[in-house]
This record gives structure tokens, C-alpha cells and sequence, in this order.
């Protein structure tokens, strides 16, 4: 866990939306530290709170820990902290040396330049977060195929796409019927 999510803080630099592809698809298809479902009951409680990227990683470490030591819910826990700390060490690490150089770079064009590049690679980064996410509601069977996909889940995707357009951007207000629509599913669509 020390390891990955010192590495994971390492290539923050387009924020949270740059980091997470990476992160659900190494802890889920690589490591095999979660199941999909479990990443995406991440991400679902992290958009519901402040600060995403620190929550998600959190559960990631909690669920590789519980996981890996038969539901222990103290080694969750420890995992948990331990994804934590070594989350924010290496940040509080860059802080400190980087801040008499970025004083220095205002105004430089080479540096400009580069923080645009990093501006396109965060938009590669949250087109890949959307096609993970996508996969894992529309086909939760996780095979691609037309018998696997969730005719309801594409249908709520349309219609929530129309809501945010009516609702003039009101994402409250959408998550809120989302999930009324949710639960209703939950409660009266069987599995």
C-alpha cells in the first residue's frame, strides 16, 4: 500500500480525475485488491463528499487491507490509515522543496507550456475515468456484450443528460432524482 499510493501521489499532477484511471484500473485489474463494483461503490461515496480524490483512495486501501485479510475489519482500518499518510506525505514533501521554485517560474513560457500539455493529458485522463466508469454500469456483468448491457442504466445515462440540460446545470437537484431513481430500482426491479 506504501508503495502504490506513494507512486499513486507522484503523477497527481492533473488532479483527481488524472490519478483515478489509474488507480481503478491497477487496484481492480492488476492487483486485484477490489472487484469493480467495489471501485465503483468508491467512487459513488466519494462524489457525494468533499475531496474525491483522498476519499476514494482511502476506500481503495480500506478494501485492499479488509480484503486480503478475511473481512478484518482492523486491518481495513490500518490499510486505511496507511494509504492515508503515504497519500499526503509525498504532497507535503513537493510543497516544501517546490515552493521557492515556483515563485521563480511566473511568467516563463517554457513552464506555461508545459502546464498546458498537462491540461491535454487531464483531459485523456477523465475521457479513460469516464469509459472505466461507463463499462462497469452499463455491462455490471462486466462482459460487452448486447445481452450484457443494462438497457435501464442506459436509459437513466440519456435521461439525466436531458435533466442536467432542463435543470440548468442543477447537479443537486439530478443527484438527488437519481437517487429516488436508484432506489426505486433497488426496491422494485429485481437483480
Amino acid at each position: 500500500l506504501a508503495t502504490f499510493f506513494t507512486r499513486t501521489t507522484c503523477i497527481t499532477f492533473g488532479g483527481e480525475y488524472a490519478v483515478l484511471p489509474d488507480v481503478a484500473q491497477v487496484t481492480v485489474t492488476k492487483l486485484h485488491w477490489l472487484s469493480k463494483s467495489q471501485m465503483l461503490d468508491g467512487f459513488a461515496l466519494a462524489e457525494t463528499t468533499p475531496g474525491p480524490l483522498i476519499i476514494v483512495l482511502a476506500f481503495v486501501g480500506f478494501m485492499a487491507a479488509y480484503n486480503a485479510f478475511q473481512q478484518s475489519l482492523w486491518m481495513g482500518t490500518l490499510g486505511l490509515l496507511l494509504t492515508t499518510f503515504y497519500t499526503f506525505l509525498p504532497c507535503f514533501l513537493f510543497v516544501f522543496a517546490g515552493a521557492p521554485l515556483v515563485e521563480r517560474s511566473h511568467g516563463k513560457r517554457s513552464v506555461e507550456a508545459v502546464l498546458g500539455l498537462i491540461t491535454a493529458v487531464v483531459v485523456g485522463a477523465i475521457a479513460n475515468l469516464t469509459v472505466f466508469l461507463s463499462k462497469g454500469v452499463l455491462f455490471p456483468e462486466g462482459t460487452i456484450t448486447w445481452s450484457g448491457l443494462d438497457l435501464l442504466a442506459l436509459a437513466w445515462i440519456a435521461v439525466s443528460l436531458l435533466l442536467l440540460r432542463w435543470l440548468k446545470g442543477n447537479v443537486l437537484v439530478l443527484v438527488a432524482i437519481s437517487i429516488v431513481f436508484g432506489l426505486a430500482r433497488l426496491l422494485f426491479i429485481p437483480v
